[in-house]
């Protein structure tokens, strides 16, 4: 399984003034679940991704630079394509 960088999904978590616990619970799922994705122990699903991304305010557009990076540098190149 790739290892990806959550540090900008992160980030957004607390940018919005939520825990891990209280995503996971507003996007459906257990928050021991979350923990496991975000520390790279399970894959996110393509549902999951979604619910948060509409938890979080962000655009679908830029799904990649939250879900897809392999480096904390592979989101910034992203951001500034």
């Amino acid at each position: 399984m790739t290892t990806y960088d959550y540090s900008k999904l992160r980030g957004r978590i607390r940018e919005k003034g939520l825990s891990e616990a209280g995503l996971a619970e507003r996007i459906g799922i257990a928050k021991t679940s979350l923990s496991l994705k975000l520390n790279n122990r399970l894959a996110f699903g393509q549902n999951e991704m979604l619910d948060c991304l509409s938890v979080l305010g962000i655009d679908k557009a830029d799904i990649a630079q939250y879900f897809f990076c392999e480096s904390l540098h592979d989101c910034e190149v992203m951001e500034g394509a």
